[in-house]
């Protein structure tokens, strides 16, 4: 059914557990996987006089989402999944993995929920909330 699998990641614990599942889950249907992850750009707002814009670390961003991407390529090769990966600057983290899913044509969206509850869901809100939210293909949560 599914032929081409993006797994987005933040480097988190729950985020590998997702991998080692999505991994399992593209062999098992044939697929392959492509990696992501998404590299915020600093954004900012000036309210006045004396503000500083924050420092990027988009370089140093970017090597830790290359590094975790690595894992995820050695993971899907000792499995004997095929194996595509993309790190990239997004406006945000849900806009960067729906435009990768879209623009690496896969067909579902595997990725890892932290599960926060209550008040922390509603201030910090979910970038899986907003990838099922504004996603054209499936999208499959790991709890």
């Amino acid at each position: 059914m599914f032929k081409h699998v993006l797994i987005p990641t933040d480097g988190s614990e729950l985020s590998k557990k997702a991998i080692e599942a999505g991994i399992a889950f593209a062999k098992e249907a044939g697929a392959r996987v492509t990696a992501y992850y998404a590299v915020e750009t600093p954004t900012a707002t000036v309210y006045g006089e004396g503000y500083r814009f924050p420092e990027s670390n988009a370089e140093g961003e970017h090597a830790a989402g290359t590094q975790y991407i690595e894992e995820i390529g050695r993971a899907a090769k000792a499995a004997g999944v095929k194996f595509d990966s993309a790190v990239n600057e997004a406006a945000t983290p849900y806009e960067g993995i729906v435009n990768a899913a879209r623009d690496h044509a896969c067909d579902v969206i595997f990725m890892a929920s932290h599960g926060r509850k209550g008040f922390a869901r509603l201030t910090l809100g979910s970038v899986t909330n907003s990838v099922l939210a504004h996603s054209t293909v499936p999208v499959l949560v790991y709890r």
